[in-house]
């Protein structure tokens, strides 16, 4: 049982699709001083899609897909549960990825179903009411609010006569146009491989590199017998490059792993800021440290994790690293590429869970990103709530979350305003050295007194002729080394 397939394009588009970016982040925020400098700022803005290229469905491999070129589309939404609210966020939120990709959101259109279908998605008569939306609207891409089965998008793409883009296809697209590091470069193909793999397909003799008789140039005897076609080989290729990039992802890791042993060795606790995509981190991050991270009102702006360094009011160090933000039905593909990215997190001693306050529906976001955590074994990192964008929040929305969540906060990275209550939240948070030392510490070894100072609570000190004697409480590693030295 299927109900009439809503048009939510004209005055309906306002409430829904009308500049979805801003929908989902209650208003937009000039660029300014307090973010710092945004060296790539231009670099990002100056990534435009090209104009003018047809994406009419040829003779075309399933390996073009990587290459999406987004240009005017129309979404498709199937509502099976929930409230019709829900559906339209969803819905809202698919338009500022299509944005975000570089794309002119046209028209949506939702479907009221109790499942999709398995042939189509959509059902064949609603699939043929798309295809006159898309030449009424002389779009050229079709975007559907959920993963696709590859069967499912070929028949829905033989339908409407136009490329036919999921939910998931449209995330890659845009975390391959913002990673740039080495890394990030490398988890986003990793995903984007293992997504294409089994949607590889083509049409006709062109796929095959089997000859016989005179085929291919062949010249009969001497040129038969067993061969890859050309579906077999991108396949092998496809496996071999997914390989490469494991071992250089793993490579990687090791690195980031040394450094980060290195920071525990020093007793430097360390903060992890994750959340939705857009919901401010960065900007938070660049209140409490002056990071100058890229900041903009876009989903996944922020690819690479950033690390920095930052102090208690009371002097005490530790670290605050940036991750990748989350979304509803975030492929399973990018969770286990960017799995040592997100370790990060796991290792914290203190997860800012950042919200958008101004989001239609806060209370999903918190549970899409704890459900993410959940997958990277992060879930019992200590936890903060931090509400940002209060200063343009529903107020009643921001005492509900405060009220419903055990440690929150509500702040705004914009005005400043609360800032200075979760800086002296993180402190209270972080966990403090325990272990008393008394020790005399040579001259020579400065560098545990560095230590000492960096992150333990001096009680007492006096310079002797054998050295530095000192009193303090201190982590349990940097206890050890003091041991020998113990007065």
């Amino acid at each position: 049982m299927t109900e009439p397939l809503d048009d939510l394009r004209g005055d309906d588009a306002d409430d829904i699709l009308a500049r979805p970016a801003e929908a989902l982040a209650g208003t937009t925020y000039d660029h300014d001083d307090r973010d710092g400098d945004q060296f790539d700022r231009e670099e990002r803005a100056a990534l435009q899609r090209v104009e003018g290229l047809s994406t009419e469905l040829e003779d075309i491999t399933e390996v073009e897909y990587r290459q999406l070129r987004l240009e005017r589309v129309v979404l498709a939404g199937v509502w099976t549960e929930g409230a019709a609210e829900d559906a339209e966020n969803s819905l809202r939120e698919l338009a500022a990825l299509a944005e975000t990709a570089g794309s002119t959101v046209l028209a949506g259109l939702m479907q009221r179903r109790q499942r999709p279908d398995p042939g189509t998605w959509l059902g064949s008569g609603k699939a043929q009411e798309l295809r006159d939306v898309v030449i009424a609207e002389g779009a050229d891409t079709v975007v559907c609010d959920s993963e696709l089965a590859p069967s499912q998008r070929r028949a829905l793409e033989d339908i409407v006569k136009v490329k036919v883009i999921d939910r998931t296809a449209l995330i890659l697209d845009i975390f391959a146009q913002h990673a740039k590091s080495r890394e990030g470069k490398a988890q986003v193909e990793l995903a984007q491989l293992q997504y294409l793999l089994p949607r590889l397909r083509g049409w006709g003799e062109s796929m095959s590199r089997q000859a016989g008789g005179r085929v291919a140039g062949g010249e009969g005897i001497g040129s038969r017998g067993p061969g890859e076609t050309k579906i077999e080989l991108d396949r092998r290729r496809i496996n071999s490059r997914i390989a490469k990039l494991r071992r250089d992802i793993r490579d990687m890791k090791t690195h980031r792993d040394t450094k980060r042993h290195s920071r525990k060795a020093h007793g430097t606790p360390s903060v992890a800021i994750a959340g939705y995509t857009n919901a401010g981190k960065s900007s938070i991050l660049n209140r409490l440290t002056g990071a100058g991270v890229l900041v903009e009102n876009q989903l996944f702006a922020t690819l690479d994790t950033t690390v920095r360094r930052a102090e208690t009011p009371d002097g005490r160090e530790f670290t605050l690293t940036d991750t990748v933000g989350f979304v509803r039905q975030l492929p399973h593909e990018l969770i286990d590429a960017f799995r040592s990215t997100l370790e990060e997190v796991a290792d914290a001693d203190l997860l800012l869970h950042v919200v958008d306050g101004s989001h239609p529906d806060p209370e999903g976001q918190i549970s899409a990103v704890r459900a993410v955590l959940a997958d990277v074994d992060a879930a019992d990192v200590k936890e903060v709530i931090v509400v940002n964008k209060a200063d343009i929040a529903d107020p009643e929305v921001v005492d509900r979350i405060l009220r419903h969540e055990k440690h929150a906060i509500a702040v705004s990275a914009h005005t400043g305003a609360g800032i200075a209550e979760l800086i002296e939240l993180i402190a209270d948070e972080l966990p403090r050295p325990s272990v008393r030392v008394v020790a005399t510490v040579p001259y020579a070894r400065g560098d545990l007194m560095s230590r000492i100072h960096e992150s333990g609570e001096i009680a007492e000190t006096e310079h002797r002729e054998d050295g530095t004697y000192v009193v303090a409480l201190v982590g349990p590693d940097l206890a050890a080394d003091l041991a020998a030295f113990a007065s």
